[in-house]
C-alpha cells in the first residue's frame, strides 16, 4: 500500500470524507501537486470545512420544520408589498435573534407572510442558529393532545429550546386556556433564551381577544408585542396573482 493510498484510508478512518475527496482531486491534477503544502493541505481545510457546514444547514433546515423552501435571493422586489426594503436587509442580519428580540408579520390572508416567515428562519439557520416552524392552530392541537398523554413538558422544552420560535397564523384556531397558560410560559422563557417570530392576518392591536383569559392575554402580550419588530405586509394575494398567471400555487 503506497503512501496516497494510506492517507486516504487514515482520512476515511477519521470520517473526513470530504477531505479525502479533495486529496483524491489533487493526486489527479498535476497543477495541485505543484502547489506548496502549505496550500494544499489549506484548500483540503477547505473543502472539509465547506462540507461540515452544508451537512450542519442541512440538519438544522430539516429539523425546523419549514412548509416551503424559501430565501431571501428568490424574495421578489418586483412585488410591492409595502415593505421597507432598508428594513427587510436589516432584519436579515438576525441580529434581532441574538438579542432576543421578537418579529411581526402581519398583513392579509396570501400576502406572502408564510413565506417570509420562512426565509428568516431559513437565513438564520445559516448562521448557526436553531429555529423551529409551527402552524399556531396545529400547535395547539398538540398541546391539547400533550395534556392527555403527559407529554407537555417534553413538548414545552422543545418551545424553549430553540434561538428563534415561528408561530404561523396567529389568531386562527381556538385557544384554550391550557394552550394559553402554555403561550404564556413560553413566552416568559423566552425573553431569556430566544427569539419569537408571529405572523398574522390580525392587526396585533386586536389580539387581546384572541385569548380566553384577558389576565394571560395582558401577560403574553407584554412579553412579546412590546419588544417586536413589525413588518406589514400589503397588496394582493399572491396566490390569486400567480392563479391569473396561470402558475399554479407557489
Amino acid at each position: 500500500m503506497n503512501t496516497n493510498t494510506q492517507n486516504l484510508a487514515k482520512l476515511r478512518e477519521l470520517r473526513l470524507g470530504a477531505m479525502a475527496a479533495a486529496y483524491e482531486l489533487q493526486q489527479e491534477q498535476a497543477k495541485l501537486q505543484k502547489l506548496a503544502f502549505d496550500d494544499r493541505f489549506g484548500l483540503l481545510l477547505e473543502s472539509e470545512t465547506a462540507s461540515r457546514n452544508s451537512r450542519k444547514l442541512n440538519r438544522l433546515v430539516k429539523t425546523a420544520g419549514f412548509p416551503e423552501v424559501a430565501a431571501f435571493e428568490d424574495y421578489d422586489t418586483r412585488t410591492s408589498r409595502g415593505l421597507d426594503q432598508a428594513l427587510i436587509s436589516t432584519l436579515s442580519s438576525c441580529s434581532w435573534i441574538t438579542r432576543k428580540q421578537n418579529l411581526m408579520i402581519l398583513g392579509p390572508t396570501g400576502v406572502g407572510k408564510t413565506w417570509l416567515a420562512a426565509a428568516f428562519g431559513h437565513q438564520a439557520c445559516r448562521l448557526g442558529m436553531t429555529v423551529a416552524f409551527h402552524v399556531t392552530s396545529n400547535l395547539f392541537d398538540r398541546i391539547g393532545e400533550a395534556v392527555l398523554d403527559a407529554s407537555l413538558p417534553k413538548l414545552k422544552a422543545a418551545l424553549y429550546k430553540p434561538n428563534l420560535l415561528i408561530l404561523d397564523d396567529f389568531g386562527i384556531g381556538a385557544m384554550s386556556p391550557t394552550a394559553a397558560q402554555v403561550l404564556l410560559d413560553v413566552a416568559d422563557r423566552r425573553m431569556r433564551t430566544g427569539s419569537l417570530l408571529l405572523t398574522s392576518q390580525y392587526p396585533s392591536e386586536n389580539w387581546h381577544g384572541i385569548f380566553p383569559d384577558p389576565t394571560i392575554a395582558d401577560a403574553v402580550l407584554d412579553r412579546v408585542v412590546h419588544q417586536a419588530h413589525r413588518l406589514q405586509l400589503k397588496g394582493e394575494s399572491m396566490r390569486k396573482i400567480r392563479a391569473r398567471a396561470g402558475l399554479g400555487p407557489a
